[in-house]
This record gives C-alpha cells, structure tokens and sequence, in this order.
C-alpha cells in the first residue's frame, strides 16, 4: 500500500502551479484529495479528474464557506488527516500602491486563510494528522515590492511553530514547507527575477510537493514546528 493510502487531503489554492503538484503528488501516495481554489472551478475541476478525487470552490477568508468545504470531505470520504495551506496572493507591486484594503486583502488569504482553514479541520484531524503550511523564501530574505506578502508569509512561520506545540498533544504535526525560486505560471513579475539558486536552476512545483508528501506521510512524525526550505540553495537556513 502506498504511504498515504486511505488518508484525505484538503489542499487550498490547487488549480495551478504548486498546489496543483501537490495534489497530484499526495494522489500518487494514495490520499485521496479535496482540491480548492477560489474562483478557478476549471482547474480544480481538472485536478479532481486527475486525481480522483473532489474539486470545492470556497474563499479561505470565508469562515462559512470554510466549514462548508470541510463538511463536503467528511461526507464524501468520512475522515481527514491532512490539510495543506497554499492558497496565497503572491503580489509584486510598489509600496505606494499597496492601501489598506489590498494590504488585508493578501495578509487575509495568506495568513487569516490558513488560520480558519486549520481551525475548521481540528476537530476532524486523526491522530496521525499533518498540517503543512507553504512559505515563501521571501518571508527569510526580505523583498522589494512585497510588504504585505512578506509579513504574511512570516507569520505563516509563526503560526506553524506555535499550532505545533499546541497540537502536539494530538498527535497533528504542524510544519512550513518554503519554496525558493520555483518555475512556475505568474500573473504578476517574480520577486527574484534574475536570479539563481547555487544549483544554477530553478526549482519545479513537482520538488516542492515531494517535501510535501514527505511531511505529510509516516516517515515524518518526529517532525514538527520545522521550516524546511526547498530552494537549491537561495537562501541557506
């Protein structure tokens, strides 16, 4: 049997690019996957195809929308054991243009999103459960253009160290996997552009949903409260 097998996945933001890798890739361990995304129902829709499993549309930021997606995995696969945090906003834009509302805005799914995401699933975590957050390089190294990503993503630090010891006692292990410069589909300019990992390449989804996989599966549940950076070297914790 496959590592992950008879295990259920929730993964937000898993229409494209490295939320849909990791779909696919706790797929092939044998989870069976909730894929979500926001507004991108093709997508996911084409995720769920592929792997099998189901596609919910819901906002992060929607605590009722929230419950309701948590609500579609236990009545269709009656448990849940792993919810990865990746849905994100990953804005490059000047600090000038950056008010208030878009400020909340991509803190809001970032961080507030993973926050109501793993309250939602608590009480319906096995005792083998794992939370897996997805940093951001950037929330290390700093950024020019990406205040309110940055701050998000080093809370998403924070907030994985500290539902690490608080769910511990569960059993649930909590980490933060962290891309470096990954080949991905962008709407908006990379934070990194120009520049090299010391392997002298980027990064694929594929290499970040492996480290994934890894802590979300048996081989990984001494593990807790880590930051594991899959960067190639850019940034060396």
């Amino acid at each position: 049997m496959k590592e992950l097998g008879g295990r259920v996945a929730i993964v937000t933001g898993a229409g494209r690019n490295i939320g849909r890798a990791i779909a696919l890739e706790l797929a092939a361990a044998g989870a069976r996957v909730v894929a979500n995304a926001r507004s991108s129902k093709s997508e996911i829709d084409a995720v769920a195809a592929e792997t099998g499993g189901i596609a919910v549309l819901a906002d992060v930021t929607d605590e009722a929308a929230v419950a309701r997606m948590v609500e579609q995995a236990l009545s269709r696969f009656g448990r849940l054991d792993i919810l990865v945090n990746n849905a994100a906003i990953r804005a490059v834009e000047s600090l000038e243009r950056i008010d208030f509302a878009r400020w909340r805005e991509v803190t809001g799914v970032i961080l507030d999103g993973a926050w109501i995401c793993a309250r939602a699933c608590l009480p319906h975590l096995s005792s083998e459960g794992a939370i897996v957050n997805i940093g951001g390089m950037s929330a290390h190294t700093g950024a020019a253009g990406r205040p309110h990503v940055v701050a998000a993503k080093a809370g998403l630090v924070g907030l994985t160290r500290a539902l690490a010891h608080d769910l511990a006692p569960r059993g649930v292990t909590v980490n933060c996997v962290v891309p470096g410069l990954i080949e991905t589909k962008r709407t908006s300019a990379s934070a990194y552009a120009g520049r090299e990992s010391l392997l002298g390449r980027r990064g694929t989804p594929e290499e970040v949903a492996a480290a994934v996989r890894f802590l979300a599966g048996p081989g990984a549940r001494y593990i807790t409260g880590q930051a594991l950076h899959v960067n190639g070297g850019g940034f060396l914790a």
